[in-house]
C-alpha cells in the first residue's frame, strides 16, 4: 500500500481545531518557560541530565533475541529490531509505546518466542532505529507506509500486531486502513484514535497540556531532559519496586539521554493529534482484537475502552489486576497468558454466537459483558465492586457493548 492510499484514508481536523491546538500550545510554552526560569533561579530544577556514556548490557546483548537492522526500500530509513523464535512460525510484531523502545517487551519476548517468531521493533525515532529530525518524517501516512514495507520485507503478507500505548495507536490505524496486513491485533493501554485525543484525563502523565506543549520546538525536548530525566522516573516508577527494575530504568535513561533522542518520539505527538479516521473507515473492523488494560490505569478509563469496542466486530477485553499503564511490565504473567491464548487461538478465545438475536439493551449489555469477559478478565470484579458507576457510564453513552461471532 502506498503513501498516497494511506493519505486518502486519513482526515485532517478542521482549521479551527488546529488553530486552537497551536494557540494553547503557545500559552503552555510560555507558562513552562516562566515556571522553569523561576525554578532555575531557585536552583531546584535544570534543563539537563547526567551523561550516560555506555549502554547497559541488557540493551546490547543477545539474551532476549538477535539484534538486526532493516533498510526500508526507497525511504532512506533503517530500523532496528530484535528477533527471537522459530522463523517458520507465524510472526508477532511488538510495537512499543512512549517513552519506550524494544526493551519494554523484556517480559514478553521469551514467552512468545516459544510459540511464535517474535519481532520487537524500535519504532522510527526510537532506540537504535534512525532518528530523522524533520517533523514531516513522522506524518502518519509515512509511518504506516514504512511499517507496511517492513512487514512485507520480513517475507510475509500479514502478521499479528501487539502494541502498547503509541505502538497500539499505530496498530489501530493499520488495522483500520490495511486490515489484510493484520491477522490479529492486541491493543494494550490504548483506545481508538478517534477517541484518544478527546479522552485524555487531566491527571494523566501525558495529558492535553503536555500534548499542546509538544507542538512547540525545542522546549518539549528540554523539558523531557530536565532534572536527570525525571520524566522516565515518573513513567517507570513501577520498575523501582521490581528486583531487576533498576537496570531497565538505566536502559531507558541511556536511550533518551540526548535532546535528539526526544525529537523523533515527540514528532509523533506533533502530527498524530491532527488526524482522524472518517467515512467508510469507521465501519467496524473485522480483524479479531484483544483489548488489554490495567485496572488502575488513570490514562485509559474503562468508559473509553467500551467506546473503542464500537469500532470492532470481534473483540475480547482483558482487565489486569494490580496494574496501571504498563500491565505487560506490572503483571506480566497475566498478560503473557492472555497473549499466548489469544494469538494461539485457543478455545478460550474462540468467539461464540449470541444466543438471543434480539435482546433488550440492558440484557444485551450484560449478556455481552458476560460473553466477552467470561474468559480471563477481571472486569466482572470491577462491575461487582461498583456496578452503578459502570452501568451508569454505559447507559449514559447509549453504548451497545457487544462481541459478534466470527
Amino acid at each position: 500500500m502506498s503513501v498516497i492510499q494511506y493519505n486518502e484514508n486519513l482526515a485532517i481536523i478542521s482549521r479551527y481545531e488546529a488553530i486552537k491546538i497551536f494557540y494553547l500550545s503557545l500559552l503552555r510554552g510560555i507558562w513552562i518557560l516562566c515556571k522553569q526560569l523561576v525554578l532555575m533561579v531557585l536552583r531546584s530544577s535544570k534543563f539537563e541530565c547526567n551523561n550516560i556514556d555506555n549502554p547497559p548490557s541488557c540493551l546490547v546483548d543477545n539474551t532476549l533475541g538477535q539484534h538486526s537492522y532493516m533498510k526500508i526500500k526507497g525511504r532512506g530509513i533503517k530500523l532496528h529490531y530484535i528477533e527471537a523464535g522459530d522463523k517458520s512460525k507465524p510472526i508477532v510484531l511488538l510495537l512499543h509505546g512512549f517513552p519506550d523502545c524494544w526493551i519494554g517487551w523484556y517480559n514478553q519476548i521469551p514467552i512468545l518466542s516459544e510459540h511464535f517468531r517474535v519481532i520487537a521493533l524500535d519504532l522510527k525515532g526510537f532506540g537504535d532505529s534512525d532518528k530523522p529530525l524533520s517533523r514531516r518524517s513522522y506524518k502518519p501516512e509515512i509511518l504506516l507506509d514504512e511499517l507496511t514495507i517492513f512487514i512485507s520485507s520480513l517475507g510475509v503478507t500479514r502478521c499479528a500486531i501487539v502494541g502498547h500505548d503509541l505502538g497500539a495507536l499505530l496498530g489501530w490505524y493499520l488495522v483500520h486502513l490495511n486490515p489484510n496486513l493484520v491477522s490479529k491485533f492486541v491493543s494494550i493501554s490504548c483506545i481508538h484514535p478517534n477517541i484518544y485525543w478527546n479522552e485524555i484525563p487531566k491527571n494523566a502523565t501525558f495529558n492535553n497540556n503536555w500534548i499542546q506543549l509538544c507542538q512547540l520546538p525545542i522546549i518539549p525536548e528540554l523539558d523531557a531532559l530536565k532534572n536527570d530525566l525525571v520524566l522516565i522516573d515518573q513513567c517507570y516508577k513501577h520498575l523501582k519496586e521490581q528486583s531487576n527494575g533498576e537496570k531497565y530504568i538505566e536502559a531507558y535513561k541511556y536511550t533518551f539521554s540526548r535532546k535528539e533522542d526526544w525529537t523523533g518520539p515527540l514528532n509523533y505527538y506533533r502530527n498524530l493529534p491532527f488526524y482522524r479516521l472518517e467515512g467508510e473507515n469507521l465501519l467496524r473492523i473485522d480483524v479479531r482484537c484483544l483489548l488489554i488494560n490495567g485496572k488502575t490505569d488513570e490514562s485509559v478509563p474503562l468508559e473509553t475502552i467500551v467506546k473503542s469496542t464500537e469500532y470492532v466486530e470481534k473483540y475480547y477485553l482483558k482487565i489486569i489486576e494490580d496494574a496501571g499503564h504498563y500491565p505487560h511490565q506490572e503483571n506480566p504473567e497475566m498478560v503473557n497468558k492472555a497473549l499466548v491464548e489469544f494469538l494461539s487461538d485457543t478455545p478460550i478465545f474462540r468467539l461464540k454466537k449470541e444466543i438471543n438475536p434480539n435482546p433488550g439493551i440492558l440484557s444485551k449489555m450484560m449478556g455481552s459483558v458476560s460473553n466477552s469477559l467470561k474468559y480471563g478478565s477481571n472486569m466482572i470484579s470491577t462491575v461487582k465492586n461498583d456496578p452503578n458507576v459502570v452501568m451508569a457510564s454505559l447507559l449514559s453513552k447509549n453504548l451497545d457493548f457487544r462481541s459478534k461471532s466470527s
